[in-house]
């Protein structure tokens, strides 16, 4: 094991991120000489990897600054957030793990004396809205909206980073504005959308998506643990593909609407449990944020293996039929 190597905490290591992530770092043993998996449920022994130390916490808890005493780790990757809420979750909830949890995080790093931390943000920080700029860079204003639980808690967390940067520079950040990702096993809000038997087109948007492939995700991890890399990238494949581009290669119709006429109907429909999108989806659809990876190729020194339309591919090719 290599001495200098950083000893790595992972919150949310139970995730499809975390535990990606867990696996990578057990392939390459001599990324951290330490691996802390930190989960708010248990894993299983049979789930679990060799040479991967466990502890069960939840980011809000005081039991999560005592792991984070008792390790000391030098790289804290903080990953654990509701991307996907459950059946039963609410906003206030969901507020408590992703913005008081992340303080209760940064709190433990600068208690356990932590040099790093990496932060998995979104590119939805920066929000649905008609006068984004084609491409986002990382120099744009975050306007998260707060119609968005997601995108709102992002812009809170972000908010909450900048000034940490300011009060406790000790703590360098590396922050990723992750845009949509996509995997052979990936299942998400997104790849929801695509499962319909038709795809909804807003009209007048040509509603572009970006993708990243998970391994790209991952590797990106990888970097920022074992480089001296900070700063705040977009991480996002080259390229977007719009939703007719996408229905096309899903070989699915296309059913273009007007937007208000589209913020009706969600608007009628949710309260009935006819489905699970409400009005404020249509922005979601109409204004999606696009996500430059110029500064991640250039001054992170990663480039993506795949762009978003091979990731997109590659996620079709694997989807289950």
């Amino acid at each position: 094991m290599n001495t200098s190597a950083p000893c790595v905490l992972v919150t949310g290591a139970g995730g499809f991120l975390g535990s990606q992530l867990l696996r990578a770092l057990a392939r390459e043993r001599g990324a951290a000489r330490r691996v802390i998996a930190v989960d708010v449920r248990d894993t299983p022994r049979e789930r679990r990897i060799e040479g991967i130390e466990y502890a069960v916490a939840d980011v809000r808890s005081e039991q999560l600054t005592s792991v984070f005493r008792e390790t000391s780790p030098d790289v804290v990757v903080h990953l654990a957030s509701i991307v996907t809420p459950g059946k039963h979750s609410n906003r206030a909830f969901e507020y408590s793990v992703d913005v008081e949890g992340t303080e209760n995080v940064l709190k433990a790093c600068r208690t356990s004396g932590a040099r790093k931390i990496i932060v998995s943000s979104s590119g939805a920080a920066y929000g649905y809205h008609a006068d984004n700029p084609p491409w986002i860079t990382e120099q744009c204003p975050l306007r998260g909206n707060e119609t968005f639980a997601y995108a709102w808690h992002k812009r809170l967390v972000e908010e909450m980073l900048a000034r940490w940067r300011i009060d406790h520079p000790e703590l360098a950040q590396v922050v990723f504005r992750i845009g949509t990702i996509l995997g052979d096993t990936v299942h998400n809000q997104i790849t929801a959308l695509f499962e319909k038997p038709r795809l909804i087109a807003i009209r007048g948007s040509d509603s572009p998506f970006v993708f990243i492939w998970d391994q790209d995700v991952v590797a990106c991890l990888m970097h920022a643990i074992t480089s001296d890399r900070v700063g705040i990238y977009n991480v996002a494949g080259d390229g977007a593909l719009t939703i007719r581009h996408i229905a096309t290669k899903l070989k699915k119709r296309c059913i273009v609407l007007p937007p208000t006429a589209l913020r009706y109907a969600l608007a009628a429909l949710k309260p009935l449990g006819l489905t699970q999108y409400g009005p404020e989806q249509v922005d979601f659809l109409r204004y999606r944020p696009v996500l430059d990876n110029t500064r991640l190729k250039t001054e992170f020194g990663y480039v993506p293996a795949l762009n978003s339309e091979q990731t997109f591919d590659r996620y079709l090719a694997n989807r289950p039929r």
